[in-house]
């Protein structure tokens, strides 16, 4: 007969069998008397078996858990990312769960946990375990607590407040309530630094401390009725902010900015000291939406600038057109050195025309910046600046060198004309900052141009109680046979006497002076000009003449103007009724035609 038939157990087998049986009940009393709360969990997510410290944590007899939906004790389905991962586990496709639950207890308090929920290894099911972490947080609150707040004036310090700022600017902030705006007021106390260092560190202490008081309390007042308080944080030293979310306009934030001030004026009483202080303050208000908190701060921190400017114990409020203009200036002088060694500056001439004869006799070279980004500029934009940084000496050698090499190329290329003289500006620290005299002497030399045809033009304030070095400087150019003029005559406080002591061929007048003689002599006379302009002018044309110093009038705009300005003796005109600024090749054009209506060559 075929087949097989069963005899005894081996003994390999028994002894295995009693191993797996006494482990069994190890880990079911290990289990069971657990400090940690733990749970079995089947796949079906139901609770198998759960321990003494689960029930205790849950306030609850552990037995009656058994058959509990096990996600359900522990807030599992909450979220749907901590649900998707816990299911993940039970079906064995996650190694493990951890995540972090505030769980409510029976008697009414909440307790914070940390659930793990991993598998038991080779036994269905997965092992839930959860351990309560409401100490550790309370430790973490109070360490962050410390860590986000001053110890000083126990307010929110920079990190808590770019933190509350940064929270306020997401898109889920503003989009689903409130205004959508944002408001902060940048506050910075006037003369601090004194109060440290003449009544010592606690002091001043103690005196930021009162400020953080006054400044809490007039928050909470502007926050009264409202949704949100604006939140007080002190940025360090003696800077403090009021941040406005949902913020109503303007308005809002400036009768923050003026309570803020007001309560900063009452003298404070410090251990017998009686203080008095004031501060400035930056007032931002803006759509939150495309704002960042850096570009905020930036704004803030510009209008707090303002304010401190215009005279402190002051609010202002962020002009976007003043801060364009300071931002170009920033850009432009940034840029101005590397500009000059890329080429970027180009010259433009206008003419200086004869009043007799109406002949081109010389031009004024006038810089232009062609700005990769802003375009051309004009120099009233940069000169200022290159002023300021002392790259106007780099820049002026530069235009000097120009304009006296295409005037050499003017004569060359029209040799039957009378050679026209080209007048160059020099600015006073051109004079203070280089040497001049050699810097001319060594451009005219290399040019080729004669000395007499080069005219350099300074201010009536420059030039005007010149002493010492300007003075010498003047004198020796002079010498060399340079001519020398005074540019927009008669805007200072001018001293004909002492032009007979200065070495100056040329008086320009001042376009305001010109502008007197715009209207036609039909006019109705109640628009007519004041005749005493005329009788002014006409006295100085005759004492610069008397002086042997001839007289250019500047911005000649009508035929009525140069026919008045001829008539009394003036000697050479400029302005857009004789040409604009123009490229060189537009004077090769105008010499070329002067010689056409001469009849030459």
């Amino acid at each position: 007969m075929s087949g097989t038939s069963e005899g005894p157990t081996p003994a390999a087998d028994l002894d295995r069998s009693a191993v797996t049986d006494s482990d069994h009940t190890t880990y079911h009393r290990v289990f069971a008397a657990a400090p940690l709360a733990m749970a079995v969990v089947d796949r079906a997510g139901l609770v198998a078996g759960a321990n003494a410290a689960f029930g205790e944590l849950l306030g609850t007899d552990p037995d009656t858990l058994t058959g509990r939906v096990a996600a359900d004790l522990v807030d599992l389905a909450s979220d749907a990312r901590s649900w998707h991962a816990y299911r993940e586990v039970l079906r064995g496709r996650q190694a493990r769960l951890r995540c972090t639950r505030r769980l409510k207890h029976p008697e009414g308090h909440s307790v914070w946990v940390q659930v793990t929920v991993a598998p038991l290894g080779g036994e269905p099911g997965v092992l839930l375990s959860v351990a309560d972490i409401g100490a550790r947080r309370e430790l973490q609150a109070r360490l962050r607590h410390l860590q986000m707040h001053d110890p000083v004036t126990r307010l929110p310090n920079r990190t808590l407040f770019f933190e509350r700022l940064s929270a306020a600017l997401e898109a889920e902030a503003y989009e689903q309530s409130g205004t959508g705006r944002i408001g902060l007021c940048y506050l910075d106390l006037d003369g601090f630094k004194a109060v440290n260092d003449t009544l010592g560190h606690r002091v001043g202490d103690r005196l930021l401390a009162a400020v953080a008081e006054r400044l809490t309390r007039v928050a909470d007042e502007a926050g009264y009725a409202r949704a949100v308080t604006p939140l007080v944080a002190r940025l360090g030293g003696d800077e403090f902010a009021l941040l406005v979310e949902d913020s109503t306009g303007t308005e809002q934030l400036a009768d923050l900015a003026e309570s803020a001030l007001k309560a900063l004026e009452e003298p404070f009483d410090l251990a017998g000291q009686r203080l008095s202080l004031t501060a400035s303050i930056g007032v931002v208000e803006r759509h939150a939406a495309g704002t960042t908190a850096t570009g905020l701060m930036q704004a803030a921190d510009t209008t707090l600038y303002w304010a401190k400017a215009d005279g402190k114990a002051r609010w202002t409020l962020f002009d976007p057109e003043r801060n364009a203009h300071r931002m170009t200036r920033q850009a432009l002088s940034s840029t101005l050195r590397p500009a000059i060694e890329r080429g970027e500056f180009a010259l433009e001439y206008q003419p200086l025309v004869g009043m007799e004869d109406g002949r081109l006799s010389g031009v004024e070279a006038l810089i232009r910046w062609n700005h990769p980004q802003f375009g051309t500029l004009t120099p009233n934009r940069f000169i200022g600046l290159a002023e300021e940084d002392g790259s106007i000496v780099q820049l002026g050698r530069w235009a000097l060198a120009t304009a006296c090499r295409q005037a050499r190329r003017w004569q060359l290329d029209h040799p039957a004309e009378p050679p026209i003289f080209v007048s160059v500006n020099v600015a006073v620290r051109q004079v203070w900052d280089s040497d001049l005299v050699a810097d001319v002497a060594a451009i005219l030399a290399e040019s080729g141009l004669a000395p007499h045809l080069l005219q350099l033009e300074l201010t009536e304030s420059a030039v005007m109680g010149s002493a010492g070095r300007p003075l010498q400087a003047l004198q020796a150019l002079s010498d060399m046979g340079v001519r020398i003029a005074i540019d927009d005559f008669g805007t200072g406080y001018s001293n004909l006497a002492y032009l007979s002591r200065l070495p100056v061929s040329t008086l320009k007048l001042d376009g305001s002076f010109v502008r007197g003689f715009q209207y036609e002599a039909d006019q109705d006379p109640a628009i007519a000009p004041n005749p005493a302009d005329e009788v002014i002018v006409e006295a100085m044309i005759q004492l610069a003449h008397r002086l042997g110093i001839t007289v250019t009038a500047e911005c000649v705009e009508t035929s009525a103007q140069a026919t008045r300005l001829r008539r009394i003796g003036c000697d050479t005109g400029q302005g857009w009724l004789y040409s604009r600024p123009v490229p060189p090749d537009r004077i090769s054009e105008l010499l070329d035609t002067q010689a056409y209506a001469a009849g030459k060559p």
